[in-house]
């Protein structure tokens, strides 16, 4: 009896001894575990440590910026940008909330400050708010001095006579200033395989477009290296005008000159819509003389996004979309 007990307190003491290592072992290992996570951060800090301070260069007329460390308080005016920040999953701090395109009405949640309209700062709150730094873009070149007193200030305004080498920059830079370089490469790479695609339906037809833009019940004409010259000079539609002059608002032109140019595809973008204004565009285009045409023959107008076209371009999501929607029409 007594030996039974000897045994029975020995088996006891075993299985404390046991629980104990094993306890020891599940400790260690969580602790390893934690290391190896807290590694992964202090490595991913060092790396994005590693590019800065960081200088960033500018284009005549706007001064070399450069940045200490990864921003945290972001303002953004320009909606192309704002789309690619948003693709990245970085944190934004303030927008301009006036005409905000449809698919970022995320940002016009109070937890994001307004920065006002897009041709009209609220400097006095922007100061308030003392952001790490400010993008703008063309629509806030006249801003530009006040507002680079108040942060560092890039602009990543796209150049229309090479659009996408310029849209494929300010992308990489992003990438670059917040650590996400390898979704920007994926995200180009997806951007490329469309472009390639379209390039090749294009090639196979003879179908000459044209593309205007709706204002007040006016028409504006764009074509070869012009603002939405894109269509032409890298998706490689046809023109059925090569001679539009290249203005920034477009070239004015009437009905009777769609009639004449007669086109086979005929892309609209309305700018009222896209400013939230009434729109008239599509009474306008709708009309007897334009009826006449090929591509209204053909049903072959084209509404285009206007938010995408109008206030978002140069966004990773916005450049796809814009791809889709001409491919489209082949």
């Amino acid at each position: 009896m007594k030996n039974w007990k000897i045994l029975t307190l020995l088996m006891a003491m075993m299985v404390l001894v046991l629980a104990a290592c094993g306890n020891k072992e599940d400790k260690a290992k969580e602790d390893t575990s934690k290391d190896a996570d807290k590694s992964a951060e202090e490595t991913a800090k060092e790396e994005d440590a590693g590019i800065y301070p960081l200088t960033i260069a500018q284009p005549d007329g706007f001064k070399e910026v450069t940045l200490d460390k990864m921003p945290e308080k972001v303002a953004v005016f320009d909606y192309g940008f704002l789309d690619t920040l948003d693709t990245l999953g970085v944190e934004v701090t303030a927008v301009s909330k006036k005409v905000l395109p449809s698919y970022l009405n995320k940002y016009a949640d109070d937890k994001y400050e307004d920065l006002g309209a897009l041709k009209e700062p609220d400097f006095e709150k922007i100061a308030t708010m003392k952001p790490d730094v400010i993008f703008i873009s063309g629509r806030q070149g006249d801003a530009y001095e006040e507002l680079s007193k108040i942060a560092p200030t890039v602009y990543i305004g796209l150049d229309n006579t090479d659009y996408v080498k310029s849209f494929k920059a300010n992308s990489e830079l992003a990438g670059k200033i917040f650590g996400n370089e390898d979704i920007v490469t994926e995200k180009l790479a997806e951007f490329d395989a469309a472009v390639a695609a379209l390039q090749e339906k294009a090639k196979a037809t003879d179908k000459k477009a044209l593309v205007t833009l709706g204002s007040a019940g006016e028409l504006f004409a764009y074509g070869p290296g012009g603002r939405f010259g894109v269509v032409h000079d890298v998706y490689g539609v046809p023109a059925v005008d090569e001679n539009i002059k290249v203005e920034g608002h477009g070239d004015s032109v009437s009905f009777e000159y769609i009639l004449d140019k007669n086109p086979d595809i005929l892309f609209v973008i309305d700018r009222d819509a896209a400013i939230g204004e009434e729109s008239k565009t599509a009474e306008a285009i709708e009309n007897k003389i334009v009826s006449k045409t090929t591509a209204a023959q053909n049903e072959d107008i084209y509404y285009l996004d206007p938010t995408v076209w109008y206030l978002s371009g140069g966004g990773l999501v916005s450049e796809l979309e814009k791809v889709k929607a001409i491919d489209a029409a082949f």
